[in-house]
């Protein structure tokens, strides 16, 4: 065994694709002897794993870049290491604005970040290492960082979408799928050490395999994943609509390990805005494709985000929006700002929306879907759910977790007492019995 080096602290922003990748890096780290601590006062070496998505990303990247920094000025860090989506997009920014840092890597470095630290040592000079994104990272027993009985299943990394508001594909590069030999072996090992539930997570996991094997390879996977013993729920993050299949629809109905749960960024519903954010689908086909989902034999959850204030959007466009989502109650619906991105191609559409309107727009679309959301859960008293115990809330003096219809982080949760033990990471039948506003309460039955 190693002799225990430098150890090191991570700041992990931005989406659990992100979050993959910082336990991918862990995972190295740890294989190469470092010791870890969550305690950035304790850090000899100190990693801001970046998210550069949109503007309010970025000046939380920044912010925490700027929190790490006072530790090395005034604490017992010795060295900062910034990487992940910043400097892979906003490299010379980034160099320009904080020489203190002495080395930036890209989303493709993280097998060599044993290397890269020592030669960060060997340097008094800012370093960079940031290469072309052309893999998908792979470690043997990867550390995860969320609870036990769950881990996030990265099969794909970039995209070739090109949205014109979105600059993921400037930053992730195109679209790669991880083979199924190495992603079986990732989703054995993850249920080995404890994971009931794999949620399934790319920019785009319906398009899987089109790289690999010609040919859209999601419910191939998903059966493969289905034959391994203890894992309980496969739950699938960011369905584009135009690639969500009949054949995929069909699985979710024969296999009950596939969570009723789709999540699905639709964008908007304007034909005029989708033809703009160059989305491959109208309003008609999505609408159908609802249509199919809500006419299957059993309940599926549907999540999706709409964005508001994108150029040229008009006040009929926003009540267009706001009628589809009065029509067809989807059951998780999110909403965002338009953010201006250098170097999309929305940046420099004529019909910019004043940051007003757009503010005035969100808050309007929130509460109208505020208020089918809490109609969706009265529908669901009386109900009983399948739930996983995931921790206690002692001000409520009840237990929660979440149903197959509600993924980690983004969705409400189900609060329950119970007269028989609990353990968290295990399923129950829960009785809802009641609409708490945004969550619900029940009981083991």
């Amino acid at each position: 065994m190693r002799k225990v080096k430098k150890t090191i602290g991570i700041v992990s922003l931005g989406c659990d694709k992100n979050r993959v990748d910082t336990e991918i890096m862990i995972t190295y780290l740890q294989n190469s002897g470092y010791a870890l601590t969550s305690d950035p006062a304790r850090a000899d070496v100190i990693i801001i794993n970046t998210c550069a998505f949109i503007e309010s990303a970025r000046k939380e990247a920044i912010s925490s870049i700027e929190e790490m920094l006072a530790y090395k000025k005034s604490g017992r860090c010795e060295k900062i290491i910034v990487t992940g989506c910043m400097p892979q997009k906003y490299l010379p920014q980034l160099k320009s604005e904080f020489p203190e840092v002495d080395a930036f890597m890209g989303i493709s470095q993280y097998p060599e970040i044993d290397g890269i630290i020592d030669k960060v040592y060997a340097s008094k000079k800012q370093l960079v290492f940031v290469g072309e994104p052309n893999t998908v990272p792979h470690v043997q027993n990867r550390v995860v960082t969320t609870p036990n009985h769950y881990a996030y299943l990265k099969i794909a990394d970039g995209c070739d979408n090109y949205c014109t508001f979105c600059t993921i594909p400037y930053i992730r590069g195109r679209y790669r799928s991880k083979p199924i030999e190495l992603l079986m072996e990732e989703a054995k090992e993850l249920v080995h050490e404890g994971a009931k539930e794999l949620i399934l997570v790319a920019q785009d996991v319906t398009k899987y395999g089109t790289d690999l094997y010609n040919k859209p390879t999601l419910v191939e996977l998903i059966k493969r994943l289905s034959r391994i013993r203890d894992l309980k729920w496969i739950r699938l993050l960011y369905c584009y609509p135009e690639n969500v299949s009949q054949e995929l629809l069909d699985e979710m109905v024969r296999n009950n390990k596939l969570c009723n749960y789709l999540d699905i960024p639709m964008q908007h519903v304007s034909n005029k805005l989708l033809k703009a954010m160059n989305r491959h689908i109208d309003k008609d086909k999505q609408i159908e494709l609802i249509e199919r989902i809500k006419a299957m034999p059993q309940k599926i959850a549907i999540r999706t985000t709409f964005m508001v204030g994108f150029p040229g959007e008009t006040e009929e466009d926003q009540q267009e929006l706001l009628e589809f989502i009065k029509k067809y109650k989807l059951t998780h619906v999110g909403f965002f700002e338009y953010s201006k991105e250098d170097g999309t191609v929305a940046s420099k559409m004529p019909g910019q929306v004043p940051e007003k309107v757009k503010h005035s727009r969100l808050l309007e679309a929130v509460d109208v879907a505020d208020k089918i959301a809490k109609q969706n859960r009265n529908g669901m008293v009386g109900q009983t759910v399948e739930v996983v115990y995931e921790g206690i809330d002692y001000d409520k003096e009840l237990f929660y977790g979440r149903s197959q219809y509600q993924a980690p982080d983004v969705d409400n949760l189900v609060y329950f007492k119970s007269k028989q033990f609990v353990d968290v990471g295990e399923f129950y039948n829960v009785k809802i019995t009641k609409n708490l506003g945004d969550d619900f309460k029940g009981e083991v039955i």
